[in-house]
């Protein structure tokens, strides 16, 4: 046994992932730190000034947080029921939000009791925003309707009748005091004036829509509802340029980089998706552990901030450059050093002396060397196996197999030891570079187990998932070869055309050639 021969894993080819300076950018952040927020997190927010605290809106309360403390350093809890989109104004001293009551409350950020009360919506107040002048504050509602007011008058000034159903988002222009947009679960967003008390411009985004919008110059706008995301120019009448469909789930929030050419989407699939504003393309994206309701990133993008539903804050940190630049260097060995002595060259006098090296085995090669093949086919079953080295899994039963011993390993077992199995063979199935051992191994547990199906019902799950996946991969693979056979046809289509003009212009010599023969009489014929 002193020989025996440590099993050879197969590697496999995996596409990795393309470093993009995308990639470096947005990975560049520290893990993220979590806070437990009371509610669901439906807003989040930036000052725009310095420090740049942001305003966390989770259910009846607004937290104001600094931007590397854990606690709030300001409450806002003078409601009476939800709070809705805390925003702040342009100076970053005064704060607006909405509430389920239909009341529009505004806030100093150095006290705590509201200093105005905008009463005059029937239903629950979604969205909120100060408009350019910062004098005046929109707001939008479940009574299908948008106000504006004035904010030293406390008064209504407008209100806007056209929307037939919640008015749940909105955005005011930075640049035109007069201009706000609005986005509604009517499927529709519209931009208003001001000046004309009716809507200017109307699209049609197709979806109840969670979020709008505005670029920093103003001509284009982006609408978010369903799955989609889309960007319109305002500048040619509201023109649909692009529409993005790159969320499986609904899409409830979008944000833009500090610097304009990066987008950012937030969805219920946990996923947030950055965007390239030139190529509209996906560049990058985030994973996150429930679903996303709100998104905001800070000034210079030095901070990332998304709330969920399960009322997680997640907030990331950029890594500081300048600090880690400040380290002092460790003086490592010199490269001398460790090719010492690589380049002796032995003498006539010298004697070789070498030492065999130790091979070190592993748990699984431990087992087989002492044949105790179930304990090694349990080793490469545990999860962190698994999931992180599939192939070494894959290899092992291999090996088995070539033993002759695969239908031993897998005989006997309970119903979590079969249940694991079949769960790795779900998994990894339908890979290529899998299927030819898996498939052989999964017609040994159907031939061992097939007389115990019917006594436990999660193994006849797994079994009828098992099924499931093959009956599809079957289809995939019948779907490829019509594929294949039509592919065939056109290149041999293609090769057809290609040779035609040749054969055209052989016949075209043969009559030449064969109109002499007539006239001159063959060797057979002068013969006789």
């Amino acid at each position: 046994m002193a020989g025996y021969k440590p099993v050879a894993i197969q590697t496999y080819p995996v596409l990795g992932e393309k470093i993009t300076q995308d990639t470096l950018y947005w990975n560049n952040y520290k893990t993220p730190v979590q806070i437990k927020e009371f509610g669901a997190v439906s807003k989040v927010d930036f000052s725009p000034q310095l420090p740049y605290n942001y305003a966390v809106t989770a259910s009846s309360r607004i937290h104001i947080y600094g931007r590397y403390s854990q606690e709030p350093v300001k409450t806002f809890s003078r409601f009476k029921d939800t709070a809705y989109c805390a925003t702040f104004r342009q100076d970053g001293q005064l704060l607006v939000a909405g509430s389920e009551d239909g009341v529009v409350q505004l806030f100093d950020i150095s006290g705590r009791a509201p200093l105005r009360q905008f009463e005059g919506h029937t239903k629950a107040v979604h969205t909120v925003d100060f408009t350019a002048d910062k004098y005046h504050v929109v707001s939008g509602a479940d009574d299908y309707t948008v106000k504006l007011w004035d904010i030293p008058n406390s008064k209504e000034i407008l209100t806007f009748k056209e929307h037939s159903d919640y008015v749940r988002c909105s955005c005011a222009s930075k640049l035109n005091p007069d201009l706000f947009v609005t986005g509604s679960y009517d499927h529709t967003v519209k931009i208003f004036d001001a000046r004309t008390s009716k809507t200017v411009l109307c699209v049609e985004h197709g979806q109840p829509v969670e979020s709008v919008l505005l670029f920093p110059s103003g001509g284009l706008l982006v609408s978010a509802g369903g799955r989609y995301v889309k960007v319109w120019d305002m500048l040619k009448g509201g023109q649909l340029l692009v529409s993005l469909k790159n969320h499986h789930k609904t899409v409830t929030c979008l944000c833009l980089s500090s610097s304009g050419q990066r987008l950012l989407s937030g969805s219920l699939d946990r996923k947030v998706k950055v965007y390239s504003t030139t190529s509209y393309k996906v560049v990058h994206s985030f994973d996150y552990a429930a679903s996303i309701l709100s998104l905001a990133l800070s000034h210079q993008d030095e901070t990332i901030v998304v709330g969920m539903t399960n009322g997680i804050l997640s907030v990331k940190h950029r890594k500081s450059e300048a600090k880690n630049a400040s380290l002092p260097r460790r003086r490592r060995p010199a490269y001398r050093t460790f090719i010492k002595g690589k380049n002796y060259l032995k003498q006539r006098d010298d004697i070789m002396v070498s030492r065999p090296a130790k091979k070190h085995l592993e748990g699984y090669d431990k087992d087989l060397k002492s044949f105790r093949v179930s304990q090694a086919l349990d080793r490469v079953l545990e999860p962190k196996c698994v999931i992180k080295t599939p192939e070494v899994t894959v290899s092992i039963i291999k090996e088995l197999n070539r033993r002759g011993v695969l239908a031993n390993a897998l005989a006997g077992r309970d119903e979590k030891e079969i249940t694991q199995v079949l769960n790795f063979l779900i998994r990894n199935l339908s890979q290529p570079r899998f299927a030819p051992v898996l498939i052989n191994a999964a017609e040994i547990i159907i031939d061992i187990y097939l007389p115990v199906i019917g006594q436990s019902s999660v193994v006849d799950e797994k079994f009828i998932v098992l099924q499931e996946l093959v009956e599809k991969e079957i289809d995939y693979q019948r779907e490829l070869l019509e594929t294949l056979g039509m592919m065939d046809m056109l290149f041999a289509t293609m090769t057809r055309n290609d040779s035609d003009p040749v054969s055209e212009h052989v016949p075209a010599e043969l009559p030449e050639e064969n109109s002499e023969s007539p006239t001159q009489p063959s060797d057979t014929d002068k013969n006789s």
